[in-house]
Protein backbone atom coordinates (compact mmCIF):
# COMPACT_ATOMS: atom_id res chain seq x y z
CA UNK A 1 0.00 0.00 0.00
CA UNK A 2 1.66 2.99 -0.93
CA UNK A 3 2.14 5.99 1.34
CA UNK A 4 2.20 9.71 0.33
CA UNK A 5 5.03 11.46 2.10
CA UNK A 6 4.81 15.54 2.27
CA UNK A 7 7.96 16.95 2.96
CA UNK A 8 11.10 18.05 2.49
CA UNK A 9 14.18 17.27 0.90
CA UNK A 10 17.82 18.60 1.82
CA UNK A 11 21.14 17.98 2.57
CA UNK A 12 22.01 18.08 6.21
CA UNK A 13 25.78 19.61 6.55
CA UNK A 14 25.78 18.07 10.16
CA UNK A 15 28.59 19.32 12.86
CA UNK A 16 29.76 18.57 15.99
CA UNK A 17 30.78 20.42 18.92
CA UNK A 18 33.24 18.81 21.56
CA UNK A 19 31.45 20.61 24.35
CA UNK A 20 28.44 21.74 25.52
CA UNK A 21 26.31 24.99 24.20
CA UNK A 22 25.42 25.77 28.02
CA UNK A 23 29.82 26.06 28.02
CA UNK A 24 29.96 28.98 25.56
CA UNK A 25 26.36 30.58 26.14
CA UNK A 26 25.70 33.10 28.74
CA UNK A 27 21.95 33.10 29.37
CA UNK A 28 22.54 36.46 30.91
CA UNK A 29 24.41 38.07 27.86
CA UNK A 30 21.75 36.46 25.01
CA UNK A 31 20.63 39.90 23.87
CA UNK A 32 24.04 40.33 22.77
CA UNK A 33 24.98 37.01 21.42
CA UNK A 34 28.59 36.32 19.13
CA UNK A 35 29.35 32.87 19.87
CA UNK A 36 32.07 30.79 17.47
CA UNK A 37 31.73 27.51 17.77
CA UNK A 38 35.05 25.00 16.73
CA UNK A 39 33.51 21.76 15.03
CA UNK A 40 36.31 19.90 14.26
CA UNK A 41 33.83 17.42 12.06
CA UNK A 42 31.88 17.86 9.38
CA UNK A 43 30.14 15.62 6.93
CA UNK A 44 27.04 16.20 4.35
CA UNK A 45 24.21 14.47 4.31
CA UNK A 46 21.23 13.40 2.78
CA UNK A 47 18.29 14.73 5.05
CA UNK A 48 15.06 16.78 4.84
CA UNK A 49 12.04 14.92 6.47
CA UNK A 50 10.56 13.56 3.57
CA UNK A 51 13.42 11.86 2.41
CA UNK A 52 14.31 10.77 6.13
CA UNK A 53 10.60 8.66 6.24
CA UNK A 54 10.67 7.00 3.17
CA UNK A 55 14.67 5.96 3.88
CA UNK A 56 12.96 3.88 6.76
CA UNK A 57 9.65 2.91 5.42
CA UNK A 58 11.72 1.50 2.38
CA UNK A 59 13.82 -0.43 5.11
CA UNK A 60 11.16 -2.18 6.56
CA UNK A 61 9.67 -2.96 2.90
CA UNK A 62 7.15 -0.25 2.63
CA UNK A 63 5.92 1.70 -0.33
CA UNK A 64 6.98 5.42 0.08
CA UNK A 65 5.90 7.93 -2.49
CA UNK A 66 7.84 11.02 -2.02
CA UNK A 67 5.97 14.68 -2.71
CA UNK A 68 8.68 17.25 -2.60
CA UNK A 69 10.77 19.94 -4.39
CA UNK A 70 14.40 19.62 -4.84
CA UNK A 71 16.55 22.47 -6.69
CA UNK A 72 19.08 22.52 -9.33
CA UNK A 73 21.51 20.60 -7.15
CA UNK A 74 19.38 17.79 -6.43
CA UNK A 75 20.18 15.68 -9.44
CA UNK A 76 22.52 13.07 -7.18
CA UNK A 77 19.55 13.02 -4.34
CA UNK A 78 16.51 12.34 -6.69
CA UNK A 79 18.83 9.14 -8.08
CA UNK A 80 19.85 8.06 -4.80
CA UNK A 81 15.50 7.81 -4.20
CA UNK A 82 15.32 6.15 -7.33
CA UNK A 83 17.98 3.66 -6.50
CA UNK A 84 16.30 2.63 -3.19
CA UNK A 85 12.96 1.95 -4.53
CA UNK A 86 10.87 5.17 -3.71
CA UNK A 87 8.76 6.33 -5.71
CA UNK A 88 9.78 9.69 -7.04
CA UNK A 89 7.27 11.17 -9.76
CA UNK A 90 6.06 13.76 -7.33
CA UNK A 91 9.13 15.18 -6.98
CA UNK A 92 9.59 18.41 -8.52
CA UNK A 93 12.59 20.16 -9.69
CA UNK A 94 13.27 24.08 -9.36
CA UNK A 95 16.64 24.45 -12.03
CA UNK A 96 16.51 28.20 -10.00
CA UNK A 97 17.01 27.52 -6.66
CA UNK A 98 19.04 25.39 -4.25
CA UNK A 99 18.04 22.52 -2.66
CA UNK A 100 16.75 23.11 1.02
CA UNK A 101 19.92 23.00 3.37
CA UNK A 102 20.39 21.83 6.76
CA UNK A 103 23.50 23.53 8.65
CA UNK A 104 23.31 21.77 12.10
CA UNK A 105 25.88 21.65 15.26
CA UNK A 106 25.28 19.04 17.89
CA UNK A 107 26.92 19.42 21.47
CA UNK A 108 27.76 16.32 23.63
CA UNK A 109 24.34 16.24 25.43
CA UNK A 110 23.04 15.77 22.21
CA UNK A 111 21.77 19.08 21.84
CA UNK A 112 21.42 20.81 18.59
CA UNK A 113 20.59 24.38 17.09
CA UNK A 114 20.06 24.08 13.36
CA UNK A 115 19.83 26.95 10.57
CA UNK A 116 18.19 26.06 7.89
CA UNK A 117 17.44 27.41 4.18
CA UNK A 118 14.49 26.43 2.83
CA UNK A 119 15.43 26.91 -1.19
CA UNK A 120 13.67 25.06 -3.55
CA UNK A 121 11.07 23.76 -0.42
CA UNK A 122 9.07 27.23 -1.05
CA UNK A 123 7.94 25.95 -4.50
CA UNK A 124 6.95 22.72 -2.77
CA UNK A 125 2.93 24.23 -2.84
CA UNK A 126 3.07 23.79 -6.64
CA UNK A 127 2.90 19.88 -6.82
CA UNK A 128 -0.58 19.15 -5.96
CA UNK A 129 -1.33 15.65 -4.32
CA UNK A 130 -1.61 13.14 -7.11
CA UNK A 131 -5.29 11.60 -8.01
CA UNK A 132 -4.37 8.23 -7.36
CA UNK A 133 -6.29 5.38 -6.16
CA UNK A 134 -3.80 3.27 -4.03
CA UNK A 135 -2.97 5.88 -1.92
CA UNK A 136 -4.06 5.06 1.47
CA UNK A 137 -2.38 6.84 3.81
CA UNK A 138 -0.06 9.56 3.99
CA UNK A 139 1.45 12.03 6.01
CA UNK A 140 1.77 15.78 6.26
CA UNK A 141 6.14 16.92 7.26
CA UNK A 142 7.32 19.97 7.78
CA UNK A 143 7.39 21.65 4.41
CA UNK A 144 6.94 24.95 3.19
CA UNK A 145 4.12 26.65 4.66
CA UNK A 146 1.97 26.89 1.76
CA UNK A 147 2.42 23.08 0.39
CA UNK A 148 1.47 22.53 4.67
CA UNK A 149 -1.57 23.97 3.92
CA UNK A 150 -2.57 23.13 0.85
CA UNK A 151 -1.68 19.48 0.98
CA UNK A 152 -3.40 18.69 3.89
CA UNK A 153 -6.60 20.00 2.06
CA UNK A 154 -5.75 18.07 -0.69
CA UNK A 155 -5.48 14.97 0.98
CA UNK A 156 -8.37 15.16 3.06
CA UNK A 157 -10.66 15.94 0.18
CA UNK A 158 -9.11 12.76 -1.66
CA UNK A 159 -10.24 10.72 1.49
CA UNK A 160 -6.63 9.87 2.44
CA UNK A 161 -6.18 9.80 5.99
CA UNK A 162 -2.54 11.00 7.37
CA UNK A 163 -0.34 12.00 10.11
CA UNK A 164 -0.01 15.50 10.83
CA UNK A 165 3.71 15.78 11.98
CA UNK A 166 4.69 19.53 12.02
CA UNK A 167 7.47 19.16 13.78
CA UNK A 168 9.86 22.35 13.23
CA UNK A 169 7.35 23.90 10.99
CA UNK A 170 4.74 24.55 13.85
CA UNK A 171 5.55 27.62 14.97
CA UNK A 172 4.27 28.62 11.39
CA UNK A 173 0.83 28.22 11.99
CA UNK A 174 -1.95 30.00 14.31
CA UNK A 175 -4.15 28.29 16.62
CA UNK A 176 -6.81 28.35 14.11
CA UNK A 177 -4.92 26.87 11.11
CA UNK A 178 -3.34 24.30 13.42
CA UNK A 179 -6.96 23.18 14.53
CA UNK A 180 -7.86 22.85 10.98
CA UNK A 181 -4.76 20.86 10.40
CA UNK A 182 -6.00 18.52 12.94
CA UNK A 183 -9.51 18.68 11.98
CA UNK A 184 -8.20 17.09 8.46
CA UNK A 185 -6.13 14.69 10.38
CA UNK A 186 -6.20 11.24 11.13
CA UNK A 187 -3.39 10.96 13.64
CA UNK A 188 -1.37 13.88 15.23
CA UNK A 189 2.74 12.84 15.71
CA UNK A 190 4.64 15.74 18.53
CA UNK A 191 7.53 15.36 19.94
CA UNK A 192 7.01 16.88 23.83
CA UNK A 193 8.26 20.10 23.09
CA UNK A 194 5.79 20.48 20.11
CA UNK A 195 2.70 19.15 22.21
CA UNK A 196 3.33 22.07 24.54
CA UNK A 197 3.16 24.70 22.09
CA UNK A 198 0.44 22.89 19.94
CA UNK A 199 -1.79 22.81 23.14
CA UNK A 200 -1.22 26.41 23.65
CA UNK A 201 -2.14 27.27 20.12
CA UNK A 202 -5.05 25.41 19.98
CA UNK A 203 -6.28 25.96 23.11
CA UNK A 204 -6.75 22.35 23.77
CA UNK A 205 -4.79 19.94 26.10
CA UNK A 206 -4.25 16.34 24.63
CA UNK A 207 -6.76 14.77 26.18
CA UNK A 208 -8.80 16.97 24.52
CA UNK A 209 -7.19 17.27 21.10
CA UNK A 210 -7.43 12.85 21.22
CA UNK A 211 -11.26 13.00 22.33
CA UNK A 212 -12.17 14.36 19.02
CA UNK A 213 -12.31 11.76 15.55
CA UNK A 214 -8.62 11.41 15.89
CA UNK A 215 -7.37 7.99 16.22
CA UNK A 216 -4.51 9.18 18.31
CA UNK A 217 -2.11 11.59 19.34
CA UNK A 218 1.75 10.39 19.65
CA UNK A 219 4.03 12.31 21.52
CA UNK A 220 7.35 11.42 21.74
CA UNK A 221 9.79 11.66 24.26
CA UNK A 222 13.41 10.85 23.31
CA UNK A 223 15.15 7.65 25.17
CA UNK A 224 11.92 7.61 27.48
CA UNK A 225 9.67 6.50 24.67
CA UNK A 226 6.32 7.91 23.64
CA UNK A 227 3.18 8.68 25.10
CA UNK A 228 -0.62 7.75 23.03
CA UNK A 229 -3.57 9.27 23.88
CA UNK A 230 -6.71 7.62 22.36
CA UNK A 231 -9.95 9.11 23.67
CA UNK A 232 -8.52 11.02 26.42
CA UNK A 233 -6.40 7.73 27.74
CA UNK A 234 -2.84 8.55 28.12
CA UNK A 235 -0.59 5.20 27.95
CA UNK A 236 3.33 5.20 28.23
CA UNK A 237 5.03 3.22 25.72
CA UNK A 238 8.73 2.38 27.27
CA UNK A 239 11.58 3.28 24.88
CA UNK A 240 13.77 0.81 23.86
CA UNK A 241 17.70 1.12 24.73
CA UNK A 242 20.40 2.15 22.19
CA UNK A 243 23.34 0.40 22.08
CA UNK A 244 25.42 3.23 21.43
CA UNK A 245 24.04 7.30 21.41
CA UNK A 246 26.03 8.65 18.26
CA UNK A 247 23.83 11.10 16.52
CA UNK A 248 19.80 11.88 17.13
CA UNK A 249 19.42 13.51 14.07
CA UNK A 250 16.55 12.45 11.77
CA UNK A 251 15.33 9.84 15.01
CA UNK A 252 11.78 11.55 14.99
CA UNK A 253 11.67 10.61 11.21
CA UNK A 254 12.43 7.25 11.50
CA UNK A 255 10.00 6.81 14.03
CA UNK A 256 7.47 7.86 11.53
CA UNK A 257 8.46 5.95 9.06
CA UNK A 258 7.54 3.16 11.11
CA UNK A 259 4.44 4.46 12.48
CA UNK A 260 3.43 4.29 9.07
CA UNK A 261 4.41 0.51 8.07
CA UNK A 262 2.54 -0.26 11.17
CA UNK A 263 -0.47 2.02 10.81
CA UNK A 264 -0.64 0.97 6.01
CA UNK A 265 -0.89 -2.49 7.60
CA UNK A 266 -3.70 -1.84 10.49
CA UNK A 267 -1.69 -2.72 13.52
CA UNK A 268 -2.79 -1.27 16.78
CA UNK A 269 -1.37 2.40 17.30
CA UNK A 270 0.08 0.70 20.67
CA UNK A 271 2.29 -1.80 18.10
CA UNK A 272 2.84 0.85 15.85
CA UNK A 273 4.80 3.24 18.40
CA UNK A 274 6.69 0.38 19.79
CA UNK A 275 8.50 -0.64 16.25
CA UNK A 276 9.08 3.62 16.32
CA UNK A 277 10.75 3.33 19.75
CA UNK A 278 13.05 0.45 18.20
CA UNK A 279 13.90 2.26 15.15
CA UNK A 280 14.73 5.05 16.40
CA UNK A 281 17.01 3.13 19.06
CA UNK A 282 18.73 2.02 15.94
CA UNK A 283 18.70 4.93 13.90
CA UNK A 284 20.32 6.80 16.83
CA UNK A 285 23.52 4.58 16.77
CA UNK A 286 24.08 5.63 13.36
CA UNK A 287 25.45 9.09 11.92
CA UNK A 288 22.92 11.12 9.60
CA UNK A 289 19.59 10.40 9.02
CA UNK A 290 19.70 8.02 6.19
CA UNK A 291 22.50 5.79 6.76
CA UNK A 292 21.16 2.73 9.56
CA UNK A 293 20.24 -0.88 7.72
CA UNK A 294 17.57 -2.19 9.09
CA UNK A 295 17.46 -5.96 9.40
CA UNK A 296 13.74 -7.08 9.22
CA UNK A 297 14.46 -10.74 10.56
CA UNK A 298 15.53 -9.29 13.91
CA UNK A 299 12.13 -6.97 14.09
CA UNK A 300 9.27 -8.04 15.51
CA UNK A 301 7.34 -7.68 12.59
Amino acid sequence: MPALICGSLAFDTITNLHGRFAQQILPEQVHILNVSFLVPTLRREYGGCAGNIAYTLAQLGGEPVVMAALGSDGSDYLARLKALGIDTSCVRVEPDHYTAQAIIITDEDNNQITAFHPGAMAQAHLTPVPARDDLKIGIIAPDGRDAMLQHAEQMHAAGIPFVFDPGQGLPMFDGAELRRFVERATWVAVNDYEARMLCERTGVDLAGLSRSHLQGVIVTLGADGCELWIQGERTHVPGVPAREVVDPTGCGDAFRGALLYGLERGWPLARCVELGNRIGALKIACRGGQNHRLDRAMLPL
